[in-house]
């Protein structure tokens, strides 16, 4: 069996539709993937996304990603814990699953998460443009570092870490400092919004050796303190610099 990685598919575009139907029914009947959020804001395409992958994978692990959670388009949803529940539903629909799962001294655990400026603070203009400010609803009161903890409290951690091979697996970043070091200062303005330190604690608690990450849109591959954190986004169709439009095996059991 093989593990396979990747994140923000998003298919509510059309091209990214299209990779997904055209995947092999054939070739990974016996492998496991892991789909790292931000599949589609739309409960609908969001469930034929995961249906397409269940069809064609033995398994199919899901963390949400922030795109998933957004409710401007969504009539029915009052606020995106809602949305998340709604998520939770059409998951297990589809076939595939937000739980971890384990084989022959391998465990695959989902790592839930959200940014909670621990990265640094969002600037003026970062409040203005990021979408999730406008697409995302939450109870009164709650800020982002609430919803962080809210998330982090959800994901189940062992006492003592798990024996075996552990790879975990977050929508958000663990930790800034897998961003390469080319990306330029302009961009850099996006860093508050890109994930938590709380998440590298809880998978080294996990005692995670391989952790696989999105939402940056930046492919990577890097070993920092024992671990090796990778992204291997698929992103929007005009991103063909910084993604890659394919599947990684990372991992044979």
């Amino acid at each position: 069996m093989r593990v396979f990685a990747l994140s923000d598919i998003h298919s509510d575009h059309e091209h990214n539709r299209r990779w997904v139907a055209e995947l092999s029914h054939s070739d990974y009947r016996a492998d496991l993937l892991i789909l790292a959020g931000d599949v589609a804001d739309s409960l609908s395409r969001l469930g034929w996304t995961l249906a397409q992958f269940a069809q064609r994978f033995a398994h199919v692990l899901y963390v949400p990603g922030n795109h998933d959670l957004w409710v401007h388009r969504e009539r029915t949803v009052s606020n995106s814990l809602e949305k998340y529940q709604q998520v939770c539903a059409v998951v297990v629909e589809a076939g595939a699953s937000l739980q971890a799962w384990q084989r022959d001294g391998l465990s695959v655990v989902p790592l839930l998460g959200w940014y909670d400026y621990s990265f640094g603070e969002p600037s003026a203009e970062l409040r203005q443009v990021w979408m999730d400010f406008h697409a995302c609803r939450w109870p009164p009161g709650w800020s982002e570092s609430h919803v962080a903890a809210h998330f982090a409290n959800l994901n189940a951690l062992p006492a003592t870490p798990a024996t075996g091979k552990v790879i975990s697996f977050s929508h958000f970043l663990p930790r800034i400092d897998v961003m390469p070091s080319y990306i330029p200062a302009a961009k850099r303005m996006l860093y508050p919004v890109l994930g938590s330190w709380q998440l590298d604690s809880q998978l080294r608690q996990l005692g995670s050796t391989l952790h696989v990450y999105g939402h940056s849109h930046v492919n990577q591959r890097i070993d920092i303190d024992g671990v090796t954190y990778i992204n291997n986004a698929f992103g929007y169709p005009s991103e063909t610099r910084i993604t890659a439009k394919q599947l990684l095996c990372i991992h044979t059991l």
